[in-house]
């Protein structure tokens, strides 16, 4: 049976991954391109392992925690337990995410 469009909205990870008549197929990454204005960021104590409190400081939403590692994937094996201080990783601007993920 083939996956049919999810009811995701663009900002969520899930968004790209189809949907069959049990569940979720196996999940589809979105990209997040890079750009020569992404910046290099060292991981503060604050945002130790909270990649959701970065993104809505970053982005306005909690929900975009999840594109660190879309973009990060070598610093980002896992999303939240590699979010830690002193870890540095590039940030995509808000512009880049918005014409990536159709925001």
């Amino acid at each position: 049976m083939p996956a049919r469009k999810t009811d995701y909205s663009n900002d969520s990870p899930y968004a790209a991954t189809g949907l069959y008549r049990l569940g979720l197929d196996v999940m589809k990454h979105k990209k997040i391109p890079r750009y020569a204005d992404d910046k290099l960021f060292e991981i503060d104590p604050e945002y130790h392992m909270r990649p959701d409190k970065l993104a809505h400081d970053l982005y306005g939403t909690k929900n975009l925690w999840w594109v660190f590692a879309a973009r990060n994937p070598s610093a980002l094996k896992d999303p939240m337990y590699h979010f830690v201080a002193g870890n540095k990783i590039f940030l995509p601007t808000k512009q880049t995410l918005k014409a990536a993920l159709g925001l």
